[in-house]
């Protein structure tokens, strides 16, 4: 360790998880998304006496490739937590491809109005939430990862704490998806400075002056290691106050089954504290 609104929602599967003679819900929900024209699903999961008291919520954000279910994949356990916790976990479709963005290039990729616009007014409209910043904490890993950074730090007024396991926190970084990423932001010879527009490691000072709790963790044997131990020492140096954590691991669910207990323990210390 180292230092009007969506009158298209339907309610699609409920799932039940039990704990200690009590059970947290999973609601698998349908909402039609106007800024994209499409039906979005979305996983929310609600401890048992979500009805009776407002409770603080947790945006979990899936990575490139993955969806609503991945979360619940790769921890199943989660409900039980939520339970133990007593917070609400959103778990939204970003889309396969999307960085949690809205693309300069392809206006069918509007899912930073999505999110901010649309899921949380409808999540805090349909559910019993602390709406506002103090109650809302966003996280995600690998491209989940740079959606929590990327918007907190454009929408503060938003979310009051922000995490991210195995981030890809710069977009500039060579791997596998970088294919993906020109299909949203355009090729770095023409379109170069969408991509630094768009990048987290570029908006590093911008979280100098945010009041948002922070914190990110790597495996050591991660493509992203490197990048995400950058951040963190650019945060260092300016004195950006944040969590970091680097343990051995890989990019792949047997590492963010571990790190996702953190960020839980990190994301209720925060709403502890409100």
């Amino acid at each position: 360790m180292i230092s009007s609104l969506l009158k298209g929602a339907t309610f699609c599967a409920l799932v039940v998880y039990g704990t200690l003679g009590f059970a947290a819900l999973v609601d698998t929900v349908s909402i039609y998304s106007p800024c994209m024209q499409k039906n979005t699903r979305c996983v929310v999961i609600t401890p048992s006496n979500a009805q009776q008291t407002h409770l603080p919520v947790l945006y979990l954000l899936h990575g490139l490739g993955g969806d609503h279910r991945t979360w619940l994949k790769v921890k199943p356990e989660l409900p039980a937590m939520a339970e133990e916790l007593q917070m609400i976990i959103v778990c939204p479709n970003g889309g396969v491809r999307s960085w949690y963005i809205d693309s300069p290039i392809d206006t069918a990729f509007r899912y930073e109005t999505y999110m901010i616009q649309e899921l949380v007014p409808y999540v805090d409209s349909h559910y019993r939430t602390i709406a506002n910043r103090s109650g809302r904490a966003i996280a995600g890993l690998s491209m989940g990862g740079h959606g929590s950074l990327f918007l907190s730090i454009r929408h503060q007024e938003m979310f009051g704490a922000a995490c991210s396991t195995s981030g890809s926190v710069d977009l500039l970084k060579k791997t596998f998806s970088w294919k993906y990423k020109e299909q949203i932001l355009g090729d770095t010879v023409c379109c170069k400075q969408n991509w630094l527009n768009h990048s987290v490691t570029q908006m590093a000072d911008r979280f100098v002056s945010a009041q948002i709790a922070l914190h990110i963790d790597c495996g050591t044997e991660d493509d992203l290691y490197i990048p995400n131990k950058r951040l963190h020492e650019k945060w260092d140096a300016l004195g950006v106050k944040h969590g970091y954590i680097e343990r051995p691991g890989k990019h792949d669910g047997s590492y963010w089954n571990k790190s996702i207990d953190a960020i839980l323990q990190f994301v209720d210390r925060f709403f502890d504290k409100k």
